[in-house]
Parts: structure tokens; C-alpha cells; sequence
């Protein structure tokens, strides 16, 4: 029998304790998860952020302009930030507590009741609506159609969170923790504005900044369609090909068009 003297400091861990620390390790060094973590920091460090450029096209309007914002949660983060003759706000509060919002309510319940004439005037035509509700495509999808309906002429539809770094942040599932995402989660909205990107009666781009600016227009040219053969939504074949996808350009691309 051999006998293991232990040196001042050490301890004799059981062996299913060395088995979770091995895969904590293994958790931590996985190249999925560093290479995530990785490709978040760069996105949080991206500049501008949605309420700029939101504010940027605002400033466009030489008259009063009025605002909608689909999926509020904290209205510190981007709501209050925003420069517009008259703001309406739209979260059922869901994500938070304290849901000081103008329509306490789905999106497709306010919707319902703008076209119904329960509130606001249904005649009502928004200059910018903003969609960061529902990060589900399908839902997201209903919110495009729903605010096409709703946008001035020469309006913008704005969406956050179309470009998602990897496959762990387009993920449908927002309860899984342990995900190389780190908590990061810009869902399947990147489906929904991909699909809105193959109609020929709007034109759309996507900014690179804030996890994907996109933004819609009825009239207003910022690109050419997808021509992407993307047909069950695959996400290896939307990274590879995420610049044609999305129409993806700077910022200051983006300022040129106008």
C-alpha cells in the first residue's frame, strides 16, 4: 500500500469534484466558446448604436416626425434616446418589472386595435418604427408586414439584432445560459429581415454595428434584393454568404445614400 503525504496547502478532492473541475476547464478552453466570446466583445465594442442611427434618419424629416417602438423592456436603453416629435412605445412586459410604456400589450394586439380604431388614429402613419420585440422570425415576420402597413411613404422600418456573430446566438432558445454566447442572444430575427430581404417592393440594408442594424424603406433605395438561394434557412450557408444576405455596409456607407 502506498502512502501519499500531502504538502502544506493541498487538498485530496474526490474524484466526481476532479470531473466537473476537468469540464469547467474544458467548458472554458472550448474553441466554440472562445471564439464566441470573442466575436461578442468585438460586436459590444461596434459604434455607433441603434438610437444613433435611429436619430440620423429622424434628422432626415424636415417636419414633425412620429415614432414607434415595438419591444421596449428598459426605456432608458433606447426608447428615452430618441429624438422625435411624438413617441409610442409598445412592450406586454414580459422581461421586466417595471413596464413604463404607452401599450401595455403584444404587438399584435396593438396592431389589431390601431387598424380597429381602439386608440391612436388608424389613419396614423409613423415616420420610423422600430422592431426589438419578439426575436422569433415568425413573429418578427408579422411585425415587418404589420409596420409596412403603418410607415409614412418615405418611413423606415429599423430592426436590431439581424446580424448574429454565430449559430449559439441565433439560437431560439433565450433560457440556455451555458451557450458559447455568453447570455448574447439575437435569436432567429436574421430569418424574418433575410426573408423581407427578397421582395421587390421594399429595398433594405443592414448596418454592421449593434449585433445588425437593419433597416427597410418603401422608397427609398438601399440596395438591390438578395440573391441568395438560402431556402430552409441555413445558417452555415447565411454566414458564409452574410455580406450578400443582408446587404451588410458601415456606417458610413450607410450615411452616403443619403
Amino acid at each position: 500500500m502506498k502512502i501519499h503525504l500531502l504538502k502544506k496547502d493541498q487538498v485530496v478532492l474526490p474524484t466526481a469534484e476532479l470531473k466537473k473541475i476537468a469540464l469547467a476547464e474544458e467548458y472554458l478552453n472550448n474553441k466554440f466558446h472562445t471564439d464566441a466570446e470573442t466575436l461578442s466583445n468585438a460586436e459590444i465594442a461596434k459604434t455607433p448604436l441603434r438610437s444613433d442611427i435611429i436619430n440620423f434618419l429622424l434628422a432626415t424629416f424636415a417636419k414633425e416626425t412620429h415614432y414607434l417602438e415595438i419591444g421596449v423592456r428598459h426605456t432608458e436603453e433606447n426608447f428615452d434616446l430618441i429624438n422625435a416629435t411624438k413617441k409610442y412605445s409598445v412592450d406586454p412586459g414580459y422581461e421586466s418589472e417595471i413596464n413604463n410604456v404607452d401599450f401595455k400589450m403584444t404587438s399584435d394586439e396593438f396592431f389589431d386595435g390601431l387598424r380597429k380604431g381602439e386608440f391612436l388614429n388608424p389613419e396614423i402613419k409613423f415616420d420610423i418604427i422600430f422592431i426589438d420585440g419578439s426575436h422569433l422570425a415568425d413573429q418578427v415576420k408579422k411585425d415587418i408586414s404589420n409596420s409596412l402597413d403603418f410607415i409614412s411613404e418615405e418611413g423606415f422600418i429599423v430592426m436590431h439584432d439581424c446580424n448574429p456573430p454565430t449559430e449559439f446566438h441565433a439560437s431560439e432558445n433565450y433560457y440556455y445560459r451555458l451557450s458559447p454566447s455568453g447570455g448574447y442572444w439575437n435569436g432567429t430575427t436574421w430569418k424574418a429581415f433575410f426573408n423581407a430581404r427578397k421582395r421587390k417592393d421594399i429595398s433594405s440594408c443592414c448596418i454592421d454595428t449593434d449585433w445588425g442594424i437593419g433597416v427597410i424603406s418603401k422608397t427609398k433605395n438601399l440596395g438591390k434584393q438578395s440573391t441568395v438561394e438560402n431556402e430552409f434557412f441555413e445558417f452555415n450557408v447565411f454566414s458564409q454568404h452574410r455580406k450578400e444576405s443582408l446587404n451588410l455596409i458601415s456606417y458610413q456607407e450607410f450615411k452616403a445614400l443619403f
